[in-house]
């Protein structure tokens, strides 16, 4: 009566004492004798150990047996609070018996622990979760019997599950491992998410989970494809029942839930029979041999009518003829598979070891009001490996005296059909994960030295020809008439275009000339007006007499409406014109940067009338800063108080007085040292 949840598979279990994981009730005994194939021994793993030792293992232990039976041998007694038991118990033989014996105590949750045989070293508990590995990807083998009521997890596949779920009772949710056989996992570790969804998957029930750390997932064969039932891949002609619901609704209109509704996820009524009995069946055809490794059903979707099917057997074949019902290994009744529990969830049932047919039907045994439901298949294409083609040699030459040929031929032939002799189920090949890296050949692995240096090789190359390209190219630049050298080209500008032809050639030596009329005739405002409009445009001209240098350029705006000349007469006395170049030609290289002034004493001027202001465009004299394009000063009438007429500038050349013509010829002006000598004296 010491017995508690107990699952004892051909080659792997799980058992725990009564009343686990609560204290186990004082006086109670229970024997658990644990068999596997001969040749084989077993091994004992503890997940959880807590038994009470006031009394020194004397009334409340463990004990685990060499044997069965009266010839047993003890191999060890345990007792102990939160005892850690490393390592494995191994045994003998393969035959084991463990008895738990328990006294009177008031503490203890008892033990719980799996077995396997000793050829899965690395055998796992039910209880033991991702946080209790740092790998960031191992194996473990799971043993049979996880689907413990006691343990719990969160999340569900492809999104991965909660770090503290069961690592075994999440491999048979994913549909990795059987609860019935057990088997092999691999775990892969990532980070975890927010929020983990909980559904009903292989009898198990996964529940939300919040925010954790990391969470695990599983690698398989990739074998979990849908089959065509939601895709319509399947045709309507492929999907059969044994009877159909129909009815007239309220306005008269017949209502058929056909076969082909029971397509999953298809907005609807589902598939529904018109009786509600065991021997109702929903069947699909797959047109041909399909390797099936699961099953979604939801219920009838429909909130008005409330129905699903609760539990149900499949059945398979390969001529839509003889059928057969889905069993686990080493079972001797058809495996019942859990359905719905409500009609909008959807619950998926995994087939390990998976389903080879092309005929599916599925016999619903318990159902809520009626027989409703969608359904999708699971699972990828079945291909048949045949077998190698055996060509046998001829038979030695028969003897008449010797019949030891003869026999020699017979036992060959015997030992050919034997070896071709196959069961009937074929099984697939084994499907690698496409997640795992291949084998790196030696070929590979030589390319992948070679690669990286021929691209090194050849991006070397052409660096080379690039830079040599770049340096041709200023070579030759630096060799050009009017490039300059690197040191001197801040002020390129400058001075470049006095190497440019002159734009006549006769006018290479003409005389600059400056006319007073333009500046008689105007009114005294309009004369600042002017200069200060058409100085923004233009540099200012050069103070000098006669331009006689070859290829000097005037620094005067043209006029418009004919070719720019030096040699134009009056250039003032043209019409003032809106539209002009739009640049001033650059002054020589040699010459000052700026104009020297012109300093002029309009007051002195018969046709100017005195008190005008001077005005002046031009750099003023000394370190002061030039004044703005377009701005003008007055100039200061350089003149003492007895001379108050006398002006800095010469009179014109043939003139006797300021009565001189309206061209004027204007020598160069006095220098500001020589007008400051004349004031002085």
């Amino acid at each position: 009566d010491g017995c508690g949840y107990t699952v004892l598979g051909p080659e792997s279990g799980t058992l725990a004492s009564i009343n686990y994981p609560q204290t186990s009730p004082n006086s109670t005994v229970c024997e658990w004798e644990i068999r596997v194939k001969p040749g084989q021994r077993v091994q004992l793993k503890f997940g959880d150990f807590d038994i009470d030792d006031s009394d020194s293992c004397h009334s409340s232990y463990l004990r685990v047996h060499n044997g069965i039976g009266p010839t047993r041998t003890e191999i060890g007694k345990y007792c102990g609070f939160d005892f850690q038991m490393d390592g494995l118990i191994t045994s003998k033989s393969n035959e084991v018996t463990v008895q738990f014996m328990s006294g009177t105590h008031t503490a203890g949750r008892g033990f719980l622990a799996a077995y396997s045989t000793t050829d899965k070293s690395d055998l796992i508990t039910c209880l033991d979760n991702a946080s209790h590995f740092s790998e960031p990807e191992f194996n473990k083998y799971c043993p049979a019997g996880c689907v413990i009521p006691f343990a719990d997890i969160s999340g569900t596949i492809p999104h991965g599950y909660r770090d503290s779920s069961s690592l075994c009772m999440a491999g048979i949710h994913a549909g990795v491992v059987s609860n019935t056989l057990g088997g092999q996992i691999n775990v892969v570790i990532s980070k975890g998410i927010p929020y983990y969804e909980g559904s009903l998957a292989n009898n198990v029930t996964s529940k939300v989970g919040s925010l954790s750390t990391s969470l695990f997932t599983f690698k398989t064969s990739g074998c979990y494809g849908t089959l065509g039932m939601e895709s319509g891949v399947i045709p309507d002609s492929h999907i059969t029942a044994s009877s159909i619901l129909e009815w007239p609704d309220q306005t008269g209109q017949v209502k058929i839930w056909k076969p082909e509704n029971a397509r999953l996820k298809r907005v609807g009524p589902p598939w529904a029979a018109f009786i509600s009995d065991e021997h109702q069946w929903l069947q699909i055809d797959l047109n041909k041999e399909k390797r099936i490794t699961g099953i979604i059903t939801t219920g009838s979707t429909l909130a008005e009518h409330y129905y699903y099917v609760s539990a149900y057997r499949i059945l398979y074949s390969d001529d839509a003829q003889k059928w057969t019902a889905y069993r686990e290994p080493g079972m001797d009744k058809d495996k019942i598979f859990q359905g719905n529990t409500e009609l909008y969830q959807e619950v998926r049932n995994n087939f390990i070891p998976p389903i080879i047919a092309r005929f599916f039907r599925i016999n619903p045994l318990k159902w809520h009001q009626k027989i409703a439901m969608k359904v999708e298949l699971l699972g990828c294409q079945f291909s048949i490996a045949r077998a190698p083609k055996i060509t046998m040699p001829p038979p030695p030459p028969q003897n008449k005296n010797d019949d030891k040929y003869d026999d020699l031929s017979d036992d060959f032939i015997h030992s050919v059909k034997t070896s071709l002799q196959t069961d009937k189920t074929t099984f697939t090949p084994e499907i690698k994960n496409t997640t795992v890296t291949p084998s790196v050949t030696k070929d590979v692995a030589l390319a992948a030295v070679l690669v990286p240096v021929l691209v090194m090789v050849f991006t070397t190359l052409i660096l080379i020809l690039v830079c040599a390209w770049h340096w041709r190219n200023r070579k030759k630049k630096t060799e050009g008439t009017y490039d300059l050298p690197y040191w001197d080209r801040a002020g390129w500008w400058k001075g470049m275009k006095q190497f440019l032809p002159t734009k006549s050639a006769e006018h290479e030596e003409t005389p600059v000339r400056y006319s007073s009329n333009e500046i008689s005739h105007l009114r005294p405002r309009e004369v600042p007006t002017m200069l200060q409009t058409q100085s923004a445009e233009y540099a200012q001209p050069l103070v000098g007499g006669i331009v006689s240098t070859l290829h000097q350029r005037s620094t005067f705006k043209p006029e418009e409406g004919k070719e720019a000349s030096y040699a134009d007469l009056d250039p003032y006395n043209s019409p003032i014109q809106e539209v002009y170049h739009a640049y001033a030609e650059p002054l020589p290289i040699t010459g000052p940067e700026y104009a020297t002034p012109i300093i002029m004493d309009m007051s002195s001027h018969p046709s100017t009338p005195l008190g005008i202001p001077s005005i002046s465009t031009f750099k003023a004299a000394g370190n002061q800063a030039p004044p703005l394009v377009g701005t003008y000063n007055k100039l200061l009438s350089r003149t003492d108080s007895t001379s108050s007429a006398q002006a800095l500038y010469d009179t014109p050349k043939g003139q006797p007085g300021p009565s001189a013509a309206n061209e004027l010829v204007y020598q160069v002006p006095q220098s500001m040292a020589h007008s400051s000598g004349s004031k002085d004296e």
